[in-house]
């Protein structure tokens, strides 16, 4: 006798340590009493909740039965023997979903079935999925592009491509919709010549986050690929393309990367500031001895930006042979030799410091310049390492640095996913008087603004990994006390319609890449007295 018999009848703790049995035991023999309590609930709500769920465990240990009440079944039992299909992965009940799919329009049931199918995976339903793509509901859609990518269907590549195209038009790009987003992660996933092509020729696309996802998709897609990057970091290429190849490339990480990196330093594939900016710093990032000698060359460049870019990649890279080139440099005095003494304070460089220490006069250089600045955590940071170093002239030089103390006055917050940059922010802002904050992304930075924390002035970068800065502007502007704080947005963008946008979401001004200490300062004061 079925231990359901009289279920009805029973106590609410009876019927709860009952069901728990049967959902546990799986026993078949309980299949048609649980049937009837499902069609016609005892109206308890978390009795009918461990219905459900005693029925799911029997049905899992009966593919054959399931399949029957999927083929019979109408209304909740059918959308249960769905759900119950997709998530034991019962292959025998794939012709039966695929021919509901095509007897029902109703885009909730048809979800309900894409999902299904979707769970327990195969071509199969490979035309179906390929059908929906230009469904009318926007979650079918979504699905229906996320299998192609699991699949790597190679034929829906040109309907893929035009999703991404359609949200770069007039009218269209102001916005990332979730498919446009999608179609990305999708053409990715399958991988052909002919999609990351297509994905590398969108790593400058008009709407910001379809720029992070491409350079998010690019990243994770590593080594393979380099050579479609390659394409990009060659002469006569875009301004901006080549900036962003370069960024994507550094996060990579891969030794190929590199090769195409530092040909592009001597083979002067650019001469914009910007774009040597980039390179250099992604060659740092990937962090090989190979590419010394391409940082040891930027050395010569004027720009102090990519000075303290080079410092920054050298810092992690310190040998004897780095030791002797820098000291060589430095010894011969000259602008080149303050503006490397100021790269490498403002980088908190402390292990190229730890190397010139010992080296007289450039030691004594160093110190001077550590002692000038007025950044707490560039002090901070060489006092460690004169700890580190030890002996009395060390104890002698941390006795010049000042102690720290409690920050005052106004404040900035500096948002950049390049560490060279946030340093010279840093640099430019506690010159300026400011106490300043920093973060490497726009969500790092909003973490601050839901601290409630209080600045006087936002600099920002546009191009950035997890939240770019539009999206962070947005959200500032929609947070309370936040409306009327100044947004300066720093970025190598040459194209006016990325500043008309950048406006709409709330930034006051824009500076661009490369710039003076004085011109950031300059721009500031604009916005603060």
């Amino acid at each position: 006798m079925s231990i359901l018999t009289d279920f009805r009848e029973k106590s609410f703790l009876d019927k709860i340590s009952i069901l728990n049995e049967v959902a546990t035991a799986k026993d078949p023999l309980e299949l048609e009493e649980l049937l009837e309590l499902f069609l016609n609930p005892v109206g308890d709500t978390s009795v009918d909740y461990m219905v459900v769920t005693a029925l799911n465990g029997v049905l899992s240990v009966d593919e054959q039965k399931t399949v029957d009440l999927l083929e019979q079944g109408e209304g909740k039992l059918r959308t249960l023997c769905i759900r119950v299909c997709g998530e034991f992965q019962f292959k025998s009940a794939v012709p039966v979903l695929l021919r509901m799919a095509e007897e029902n329009s109703d885009p909730d049931f048809l979800f309900e079935v894409l999902t299904s199918l979707s769970k327990i995976g195969g071509a199969e339903a490979l035309d179906l999925f390929r059908s929906n793509i230009n469904n009318e509901d926007d979650l079918i859609v979504v699905m229906s592009i996320e299998m192609l990518g699991e699949l790597k269907d190679k034929e829906s590549v040109p309907a893929l491509k035009g999703f991404v195209e359609r949200n770069n038009e007039d009218g269209n790009y102001e916005v990332c919709d979730l498919t446009t987003w999608k179609a990305v992660e999708c053409l990715a996933a399958i991988g052909t010549d002919e999609a990351l092509d297509f994905i590398v020729a969108n790593l400058h696309h008009r709407n910001p986050t379809v720029r992070r996802v491409v350079t998010d998709c690019l990243t994770v897609l590593g080594g393979a690929a380099v050579p479609y990057l390659t394409k990009v970091i060659s002469p006569g290429s875009d301004k901006d393309d080549m900036i962003l190849a370069a960024n994507v490339l550094g996060f990579v990480g891969d030794k190929a990367g590199l090769d195409v990196l530092m040909d592009a330093i001597e083979k002067e594939y650019s001469t914009d500031s910007s774009v040597k900016y980039a390179i250099y710093e992604a060659i740092g990032r990937i962090g090989t001895m190979k590419g010394v000698i391409s940082l040891i060359d930027g050395l010569d460049d004027d720009d102090d930006l990519i000075a303290v870019a080079v410092m920054t990649g050298l810092d992690g890279l310190v040998n004897p042979g780095v030791n002797k080139k820098l000291v060589e440099i430095i010894g011969a005095g000259g602008s080149k030799a303050g503006k490397i003494l100021r790269a490498i304070v403002t980088a908190k460089a402390v292990n190229v410091f730890h190397g010139l220490y010992g080296e007289g006069k450039i030691g004594r250089f160093l110190m001077n310049a550590i002692v000038a600045s007025k950044d707490a955590e560039v002090h901070e940071a060489f006092r460690a390492k004169l700890v580190e170093i030890g002996g009395e002239g060390a104890e002698a030089d941390i006795s010049r640095l000042p102690e720290a103390v409690e920050a005052v006055g106004k404040r900035a917050l500096a948002v950049d996913d390049s560490k060279s940059m946030l340093a010279l922010y840093r640099s430019i802002l506690t010159s300026a008087g400011y106490n300043p904050t920093v973060a490497e992304n726009g969500q790092d930075a909003y973490s601050y603004i839901e601290m409630n924390e209080v600045f006087d002035v936002i600099i920002t970068d546009m191009n950035m990994p997890v939240m770019d800065g539009m999206e962070f502007v947005s959200k500032l502007r929609q947070t309370d006390d936040y409306a009327d704080i100044p947004v300066i947005m720093v970025t190598t963008e040459s194209e006016y319609s990325q500043q008309e946008l950048a406006r709409k979401t709330g930034v006051n001004d824009f500076i661009t890449k490369p710039f003076t200490a004085d011109q950031l300062k300059a721009k500031i004061a604009e916005y603060v007295s």
